[in-house]
């Protein structure tokens, strides 16, 4: 079987992870990267050795391309993977899916009738100790998954520039990096369908811009005195089987620390995924905190890049299963959407 000819849309942090782990990849084969930014594209063409398309257009028109990684602003991820499927690519595009829910629906629709793949790029599922615990609740060691909790708290980290940007991010930490931890609850309790969404937005912090005692993850355009999106996200949901998850978020709060936490509970035992992976097992009328022996209990942005990076070549290859499907994509979209319309009208969402 041949190798996946790949290219990547977009030429900043992430679509280096993405580029990394292609050219790393035995089966995959980096053929080119686009960036509106032509300088840009040329640059990091001429570092990795690959071709540097002068158009979105070009790139979508060219044969030897098989399959697309869509590293762009939120704005753009719904509509640029709509034409790539359109032109017969199979498409890994970054999380979110989409701005709306009505365009990551119109974009489930055209790969519907399409045939092509779209895998989200919910990168924590494929992490090593993500594995490792989703074999566990796959097997029921924790029994049926009732309750989940989801925290992801920068005190300081707001990245300015377009994620700062609601018309081109489309929020801010709840669709940024809550939604990492909300995917990886809601992933390992299978994927069950929301029907109540209670959610809270503050934006009362800003980008503390002020503060230059510690160091922070800035964006190329970074600007100190623009940021219209929350702060802080928490949110309730209630899902079809009577399992609930709490989510809380922040790229401002005036906490002592960050912090990410994930915890699934079930009937037979509970598990602590992040910061470490534990497992809480009881067993002969005791309770046991296991410690996995594996090389990685948290995640790890090498690893888990690579990881997904493979799943989707595989999938694409017919030789793997489609492990973070449009579908699911276009779920966690009603979900979020529903803590921003909960948090604008003050009261509970139902999704029935």
């Amino acid at each position: 079987m041949s190798a996946l000819h790949v290219a990547v849309i977009g030429a900043g942090s992430i679509a280096a992870m993405h580029m990394g782990a292609y050219q790393a990849h035995p089966d995959a084969v980096l053929v080119g990267v686009y960036d509106i930014r032509p300088d840009r594209t040329r640059d990091v063409a001429r570092a990795r050795g690959i071709r540097a398309y002068a158009s979105l257009d070009e790139l979508l028109a060219d044969p030897v391309v098989e399959a697309v990684s869509i590293c762009t602003w939120n704005d753009s991820h719904a509509e640029i993977a709509a034409r790539a499927v359109r032109a017969g690519k199979d498409v890994l595009v970054e999380k979110p899916l989409s701005k709306t829910v009505a365009e990551a629906e119109e974009l489930e629709a055209v790969v519907s009738e399409s045939g092509r793949m779209v895998q989200v790029g919910f990168v924590r599922r494929f992490s090593s100790n993500a594995r490792v615990l989703k074999s566990f609740v796959d097997a029921g060691e924790l029994g049926e998954l009732y309750y989940a909790r989801a925290t992801n708290i920068r005190r300081i980290g707001n990245p300015g520039g377009w994620f700062a940007d609601s018309a081109r991010s489309g929020g801010g930490p709840l669709i940024d990096i809550g939604v990492h931890v909300l995917d990886l609850c809601w992933y390992m309790m299978g994927c069950p369908r929301a029907v109540t969404v209670s959610g809270v937005t503050d934006s009362r912090l800003g980008n503390r811009a002020n503060i230059t005692s510690l160091s922070r993850y800035t964006v190329a355009d970074y600007d100190p005195d623009l940021s219209d999106v929350e702060d802080l996200a928490t949110a309730l949901i209630r899902f079809e089987n009577g399992a609930s998850l709490l989510l809380e978020t922040s790229y401002s709060l005036h906490a002592a620390e960050d912090r990410l936490a994930v915890a699934v509970f079930g009937e037979r035992g509970g598990a602590e995924l992040e910061p470490e992976l534990r497992i809480v097992l009881e067993k002969h009328d005791t309770v046991l905190n296991v410690t996995p022996q594996v090389d990685l209990l948290a995640f790890d942005f090498e690893e888990g890049f690579r990881s997904e990076i493979g799943a989707f070549v595989d999938a694409c290859r017919g030789v793997g299963p489609q492990l973070a499907p449009v579908e699911h994509g276009v779920e966690m979209m009603r979900m979020l959407a529903a803590v921003y319309e909960s948090a604008a009208l003050g009261h509970e969402i139902s999704l029935r």
